[in-house]
């Protein structure tokens, strides 16, 4: 057991350490860029006066905040030269990342969202907007920019919003396809639907991207934040849109280290080659064509596995933006009885710092169970930093918690595994391996 459990990822693409050409087509068919943690030193938006403990607690209260936020309801071609360059930095659950957009580029920094598809920015005029450090991007100043009509694909592909009365997306006075997207926060962007180039730095250009030019936007965004970029499996995504690159990614999150990066890859590169390779169904949910959907069977601790009862169409979500894993309260009552029965330590807090069971004295505890998660067509066998984290020097907790809402498989849980989502494909595979090596 380490004196220190990982907190949440976040992205950090310092650099683009590798991609890979199709020779006969000179085409790009993968790139990898560099991670590194949400709390490390190295990440421009470290807070020094923050407690390993108050660390603790907010990424466990982002844990259920992702949980209530999931609870609400034509690709371009990639040009790509010898390197690639950006950065993605920490937003509470999720990730910023910079992007540049328009001709000429302006770089951006912009949310990175696995649990939705839609890219936006704040447009001019934005008479609406949230305050944010840079311009607002203006449409007009781009020599690429096109409005899309209402009757476009992309404008069909937006899911629709009843808003005061008014359906979105609707027919604007141009024609132009204006729409309406909300998230599970309450915050929105509502603005006119269009195609830009996007790129991260000039080595990586994805022309005629569909996103969204918000004139009217609301949410608790940090300023440095101009929009947001979806992930999601959607039509609308980035992932989606990325053309010849592939609809492929996988990433491998170490144990926290401040010195440590890992790379996010894509396309190509992101194919898992270690031994151990298991994979699971990428279950399609009639209630969300975005978030990456399992079946979770049940979890084995000790030699007793506890079955949950609902194995179809899809019961938990898989999320690197959320911390813990939350599991539906019954079967996460039948799961922690079984821990306080293996571990067998007689002094545990019933709550502390947002987690349901935490044991101190954790010098003392000598038993640590087999614990392994059961995915259709998938088991995995999770080591203790996968289901407890360190909140003290001597306190630990489960890293799981319950849940009334959507489950999510978070990433403490995924620590060591190399995770690759491969959506035309369809499923999510793992590989147990060492994450500080990758």
């Amino acid at each position: 057991m380490h004196s220190q459990i990982s907190l949440s990822f976040t992205l950090i693409c310092l650099s683009l350490s590798s991609f890979s050409i199709n020779a006969a087509t000179n085409k790009p068919k993968g790139f990898s860029i560099d991670l590194i943690h949400r709390d490390s030193p190295l990440s421009p938006f470290f807070n020094s006066s923050m407690t390993h403990s108050e660390r603790i607690q907010n990424a466990a209260l982002r844990s259920m905040s992702r949980a209530n936020r999931f609870g609400q309801s034509s690709s371009s071609t990639a040009e790509t030269s010898e390197s690639v360059e950006t950065e993605v930095l920490p937003n509470d659950a999720s990730y910023l990342m910079k992007i540049s957009v328009g001709t000429p580029p302006v770089e951006r920094w912009a949310l990175a969202d696995t649990g939705s598809d839609l890219i936006w920015f704040q447009c001019s005029p934005c008479p609406q907007c949230y305050p944010q450090n840079a311009q607002f991007f203006d449409p007009k100043s781009s020599s690429t920019y096109m409005s899309l009509s209402c009757n476009s694909n992309p404008c069909s592909a937006l899911p629709h919003f009843l808003v005061q009365g008014q359906t979105y997306p609707k027919c604007g006075t141009n024609n132009e396809c204006t729409y309406f997207y909300s998230y599970g926060d309450q915050s929105y962007t509502n603005g006119e639907l269009g195609t830009e180039s996007v790129s991260f730095s000039q080595a990586a250009l994805f022309p005629k991207t569909v996103f969204g030019c918000g004139h009217n936007n609301h949410g608790l965004y940090n300023m440095n934040n101009a929009g947001l970029v979806g992930l999601g499996q959607g039509t609308l995504s980035l992932v989606s849109q990325m053309g010849n690159v592939g609809r492929k990614f996988s990433y491998c999150l170490p144990p926290y280290n401040p010195k440590i990066t890992t790379k996010l890859r894509f396309g190509e590169d992101a194919t898992i080659s270690e031994n151990g390779l298991v994979s699971t169904p990428l279950i399609a949910s009639s209630d969300s064509k975005t978030y990456y959907y399992l079946n979770l069977e049940g979890i084995t601790v000790g030699q007793q596995k506890v079955s949950l009862t609902s194995q179809s169409n899809g019961n938990i979500i898989i999320d690197s933006g959320t911390t813990l894993t939350l599991l539906p309260s019954s079967f996460y009552d039948q799961v922690e009885a079984l821990v306080k029965q293996a571990v067998g330590a007689d002094q545990f807090i019933v709550q502390i710092n947002n987690h349901k069971l935490c044991y101190k004295n954790v010098n003392s505890i000598q038993n640590f169970p087999n614990f392994e998660v059961h995915f259709t067509g998938a088991n995995l066998s999770l080591k203790p930093r996968n289901f407890f984290r360190m909140i003290s020097n001597d306190v630990m907790c489960f890293a799981m918690l319950p849940t009334e809402g959507q489950p999510i498989y978070g990433n403490v849980a995924q620590i060591n595994f190399e995770v690759e989502y491969d959506l035309d494909q369809k499923k999510v595979s793992f590989a147990p391996v060492d994450c500080t090596k990758q």
